[in-house]
């Protein structure tokens, strides 16, 4: 038991190193709209999106799904085999992630994480099977890589891209056309309506959507939010609407800055739901105990459930 102990520690170790690597390199995502229009001084910016970035880390249930079993099949490995595995992409994702630091180019971390997870599994899998006994052509590829899944993950990466790139098209080409050519008579006839529907569009993403899967919210409080998500909405375009107003009647904000701060909350807690699951894949919570898992070392052992 201390030679799983280790391993596991030590993983713990490379996965906060990995956060580390993560973050820094999605910080500059973040926080670059924020810093770049100045929409409020540096250390304001920084608690905004730290205060995201803690949020954000208990909203990151979707992509846990896909890093413990949606891409590898974890009942055919077995305990060792797993650590491993894991040990594999940690140490592989600091890597990686490092190196595109250092040379400037940008990269994903999800994308990194995918990827990694499947070369990993396939690695170990085909090690493994060979050492089993399996020829080549006899190892079953199909028990290790869910690749009906992992076409999937794949195949929404590219489209996420795609939809970004248009959608961001779009949008910034509307928002060009409302306010660029009289920004201060265009704010003052529209901003209120343009901002309340900005940061509804925000808490929409983050509560409604996000609501699924928090650890912070209940299976009841979840059940209620959805059950009235129209309602939600409606208020919060009223009540941030009219809040808007009011702050451009009694005072000097800009509301186009508020509308920025919050979208960098935003990505801040929406980053940290992908990065973190590099961190929290260390508890393993698809597994038995490991005393469960003393049987002979061997490949395609059904784990106990």
């Amino acid at each position: 038991m201390e030679y799983y102990q280790i391993l596991i520690v030590l993983l713990f170790a490379i996965a906060v190193v990995d956060l580390i690597v993560g973050v820094s390199n999605d910080a500059v995502n973040f926080l670059n709209s924020a810093i770049g229009s100045r929409v409020a001084p540096m250390r304001v910016i920084l608690v905004v999106a730290s205060a995201g970035i803690l949020i954000g880390s208990a909203f990151s249930s979707g992509m846990m799904e896909v890093a413990r079993n949606g891409l590898f099949n974890p009942s055919f490995f077995t305990f060792d085999q797993v650590l491993f595995l894991f040990l594999a992409v940690m140490l592989t994702d600091i890597l990686l992630l490092d190196f595109y630091n250092s040379i400037g180019l940008p990269t994903s971390t999800t994308v990194s994480l995918v990827f990694e997870i499947l070369g990993a599994a396939f690695a170990i899998g085909v090690l493994a099977s060979l050492a089993q006994g399996f020829s080549l052509q006899d190892i079953p590829l199909g028990n290790i890589i869910n690749f009906s899944s992992a076409i999937t993950i794949v195949s929404g990466i590219f489209l996420s891209i795609f939809l970004a790139f248009i959608l961001g098209s779009l949008l910034q080409h509307i928002a060009r056309l409302a306010f660029t050519f009289s920004l201060k008579k265009s704010v003052r006839k529209y901003g209120a309506v343009f901002c309340g529907l900005s940061i509804t569009t925000i808490i929409y993403f983050l509560l409604i959507k996000g609501a699924k899967g928090s650890a912070l919210i209940t299976d009841e409080q979840v059940t209620w939010i959805m059950e009235h998500t129209l309602a939600i909405l409606l208020s919060s375009l009223a009540f941030f609407s009219i809040l808007i107003q009011l702050m451009m009647w009694y005072t000097d904000i800009n509301p186009l800055k508020v509308v920025v701060l919050l979208g960098t909350f935003a990505l801040a807690m929406a980053f940290a739901g992908n990065d973190l699951v590099g961190f929290r894949l260390i508890s393993f919570p698809w597994m038995p105990s490991p005393k469960k898992w003393l049987h002979p070392p061997g490949f395609f052992l059904p784990l106990a459930r």
